[in-house]
């Protein structure tokens, strides 16, 4: 499993360089990576459904005890299954879509990218591996739907994903660490292992679940998040098809199926996930039939389906796990599907509007096909999977113990939308009469048709041998999420003339009644505009540039262009961390007893403390540049009398090089320096006479702590005893700065180096003619 990521990483980084070399025959090899990892996914099906679970651990940080650890079974299987074969497929359709862009090197480096990172989220069984690809699908998909970078609205919605998906990433890491401390282990396998009853009695169960649950929302855009979803329909259709249908919004609602065993069975997650879930729902749904444009359309669908997965995995029980595991299957072929059908449509015609759109299956026949597939499928209609899903999804709302009728109604009114999208999406566009059909910019290459057709001939084949090969492996699935109940899958068309079937072709009609009222809908639709004003979305724009604009204002006071004020703050920030340990730690001090001292002073010491005092109070009062550059010369080379006097020399000698180096380059630049910044007011000059003496103060207490609670340490020991026997050396402090820490040095080196080399490039530059020095 290692080996797959680290050929996805290798490949995706490759991608550009390929097609720098084989131009627009670059989709080959890239295709058959994901085609490689899905026949090697399929090759690992017998395993898994023979009840294993395949288990691969590399050490990591053995000093820790942390592992990559990674698991392949049921859930993750059919996952990996999903992702791979819907990257080969759209790496196959981005070449149609996007054959003749000139960043299509760069492109297929992000979707591969992407691609990899959801297979490490799905197969990884330690949280810090989990985290890590986790971030990596943010990033990615960052880079997929801000790809048109030269859009402005590609960029925002860009910024807009990866702030929403990240800042719940960060809580999920919290959650992640809280639930490892409460279960005892880094790995999900070893806390399923370990009961979620240990989980659940813990103190940190809430903050855990909390955590959790905001990282997974944020991911699978559920409500009050759910608006980053349509907003990140400014990127390609092929990143809208392959991200947001069946594999990134999915993340959270895997994560969420994983943790079930742990964090599951409590009121607190019941709750959660049924309220949540069924707001998702029901606002995708409300706010889809409020969109004219194709991509929106199918976004908002795509809410309403994820808050319906969320809501099953509420109830918790085997039919409702059942029910979600079909639905996810079911809705990932017939919503990739159509979005690839959507980005054919505007590549065609130029065009995503529904008013613009008809007629078009005399000329995109192929497209009109796969559309049809999909459609029915969506629709829920008899042989077709997605109605094997819906009358599931019906089924476990009838049998649910709590909130049945809340759950029943929240899905016949998103399978009621469903019908009505389906409808428009396949019998609108391509099928219904009329004499001006749309005309065609272009025909449809292969590239996309093919893809959707099969996702389409897919949805029907599984619908007509549901209890074969699905049932199987969604079996194993549900294993995994109910590890400690007997799971037994029995698919099937036709269960007879149930209540269920009932309300299966009630769906349908009303579905069909609600198509025909769209127009008037779409109609009444810029008034509901006023309320989204107050909506998540709005709230996030005003609060993002209420941050921006705080955040300038804050910079702009702290980054004023005075040196001065930047060491002011650094100083009072130092001073306030020491003043809070002192306070806090109270550590004590025997001032009184130190009262001697000044009788041992020699008479060098006092001229030295008289000259050091005159010297800078000499230079707050001085308007001579050049006068304050030779006193704090002789401020430094006070300093470095008082290194010998104590038995320093090499300090010393650095110290007067230092000094001396400083002060012939502070006099041959006095003439490109600005104007020199005169303390003229006595308030500012007190103000920081009060501030060198706060600072003052607290390093000479914090020294004579220092000297009073000396701490005993090995390191000190060490130091003297191997300095002259390994390192060959009687200067202690010379042999840590060159051997013991002479990576540090060469840091502390390069540092200077690249400050040197700025003011060399500073001095160089030459103004333009009436431009500022």
């Amino acid at each position: 499993m290692l080996y797959t990521l680290l050929a996805g990483l290798l490949v995706a980084f490759a991608a550009p360089l390929l097609y720098n070399w084989l131009g627009r025959y670059t989709v080959f090899p890239l295709a058959l990576l994901p085609l490689c990892l899905f026949l090697y996914f399929c090759a690992q099906v017998p395993q898994v459904l023979e009840g294993g679970s395949i288990l691969q651990s590399v050490t990591w940080v053995p000093e820790l005890g942390m592992n990559l650890t990674f698991q392949l079974d049921g859930l993750s299987l059919l996952f990996a299954l999903l992702i791979s074969f819907f990257g080969f497929l759209v790496v196959i359709y981005a070449y149609g879509y996007l054959g003749k862009h000139p960043l299509l090197g760069r492109f297929y480096m992000y979707l591969t990218l992407f691609m990899t990172s959801m297979l490490g989220v799905v197969m990884a069984d330690n949280i810090f591996c989990l985290f890590l690809f986790w971030e990596l699908t943010s990033i990615s998909s960052y880079l997929l739907i801000g790809f048109n970078h030269d859009q402005k609205e590609s960029r925002t919605s860009a910024w807009q994903a990866l702030l929403v998906t990240g800042g719940g990433g960060l809580a999920l890491m919290g959650g992640l660490i809280l639930l490892s401390i409460a279960s005892g282990s880094y790995t999900f396998s070893g806390m399923i292992l370990s009961g979620s009853g240990e989980v659940v009695t813990h103190a940190l169960y809430l903050p855990a679940v909390l955590l959790v649950l905001l990282g997974c929302f944020t991911k699978s855009a559920q409500f009050p998040f759910h608006f980053w979803l349509p907003n990140a329909m400014a990127a390609p259709t092929p990143v809208s098809a392959y991200l947001h249908s069946a594999t990134m919004v999915k993340a959270g609602i895997y994560l969420l199926a994983r943790l079930s065993p742990v964090l599951g069975g409590t009121e607190l997650w019941m709750t959660a996930l049924l309220v949540v879930g069924g707001t998702t729902a029901v606002a995708g749904a409300l706010m889809a039939l409020q969109q004219t444009d194709l991509k929106a359309i199918l976004a908002y669908t795509t809410i309403s389906a994820l808050g319906l997965l969320v809501m099953m995995l509420g109830i918790g029980s085997v039919l409702a796990i059942e029910a979600m595991l079909v639905f996810l299957l079911a809705h990932a072929l017939y919503k990739g599907t159509l979005f690839l059908v959507a980005g054919a449509v505007d590549h065609s015609t130029g065009t995503r509007q529904v008013s613009e759109l008809r007629g078009l299956g005399r000329n995109m026949t192929y497209t009109g096909i796969a559309a049809t597939l999909a459609a029915l499928s969506m629709a829920g209609v008899i042989s077709f999977f997605g109605f094997v899903g819906k009358e599931l999804l019906y089924e476990a709302s009838l049998e649910s113990k709590v909130f049945n009728w809340f759950i029943l109604g929240v899905n016949i009114l998103a399978g009621i939308t469903f019908v009505a999208v389906a409808t428009l999406m396949s019998y609108r566009l391509f099928w219904a009469k009329t004499c001006h059909p749309t005309a065609l910019l272009h025909h449809a290459s292969p590239n996309l048709y093919l893809p959707p057709l099969v996702l389409g001939l897919i949805g029907l084949v599984f619908g007509l041998i549901a209890g074969l090969f699905p049932a199987p492996l969604l079996e194993r699935a549900a294993v995994s999420i109910l590890p400690r109940q007997h799971v037994h899958f029995e698919l099937a068309l036709w269960h007879g003339f149930t209540p269920v079937f009932g309300l299966s072709m009630l769906t349908l009609l009303l579905g069909y009644l609600l198509y025909r009222y769209l127009p008037g809908l779409y109609k009444t639709t810029p008034r509901l505009q006023k309320l989204y004003r107050y909506g998540p979305d709005s709230l996030y724009q005003a609060g993002f540039e209420g941050f921006l604009k705080e955040a300038k204002q804050f910079i702009n006071t702290l980054q004023n262009g005075y040196l001065r004020n930047y060491i002011i703050y650094i100083v009072l920030f130092f001073c306030g961390l020491m003043l809070f340990v002192l306070w806090r730690d109270a550590p004590h001090v025997n001032l009184l007893g130190r009262a001697d001292i000044w009788q041992e002073l020699q008479l060098y010491e006092v001229i030295l403390f008289v000259l050091v005092v005159a010297a800078l109070l000499y230079i707050l009062g001085t308007r001579s540049r050049l006068t304050s550059i030779v006193v704090m010369g002789l401020v430094g080379y006070s300093a470095a009398l008082v290194y010998i006097l104590y038995g320093a020399p090499d300090v010393a000698a650095t110290q007067l090089l230092i000094e001396t180096l400083t002060v012939v380059i502070f006099v041959l630049l006095l003439h490109k320096l600005p104007a020199f910044w005169y303390l003229s007011h006595q308030f500012r000059k007190y103000k920081f006479i009060a501030i060198s003496i706060l600072f003052g103060a607290v390093m000479t207490y914090t020294l004579l702590l220092v000297q009073e609670h000396a701490v005993e340490s090995e390191l000190k020991e060490f130091y003297g005893e191997a300095s002259y026997l390994q390192a060959h050396g009687r200067n202690v402090v010379n042999v840590i700065l060159v051997d013991f820490r002479g990576l540090d040095t060469l840091g502390e080196i390069t540092v200077l180096a690249v400050a040197a080399l700025g003011i060399f490039a500073l001095l160089r530059l030459k103004p333009e003619k009436g431009g500022k020095p």
